[in-house]
């Protein structure tokens, strides 16, 4: 029973984050402060394809910036 609770959660786990846990906090944190302007009255519409205009670029920074020739793009092998 362990085990498969272990299982579901490290799917879960790299299902969220991923090969890069910066990107999943910032889309955590744009959820949330998305919901607390919504909650607030404010028109939250606007704040998540903002995120995502800023995270996207990000991540694909630096992706590329790792991959300069030592062909290692998007290896995770350390």
């Amino acid at each position: 029973m362990m085990s498969r609770l272990l299982t579901f959660l490290q799917f879960w786990y790299d299902f969220v984050v991923g090969d890069d846990w910066r990107i999943a906090v910032g889309v955590v944190a744009a959820l949330a402060l998305t919901y607390g302007l919504g909650a607030a009255g404010v028109p939250s519409w606007w704040l998540l394809p903002v995120a995502v205009g800023i995270l996207l670029p990000l991540s694909l920074w630096r992706v590329a910036r790792g991959s300069r020739g030592d062909g290692t793009a998007g290896s995770n092998t350390g």
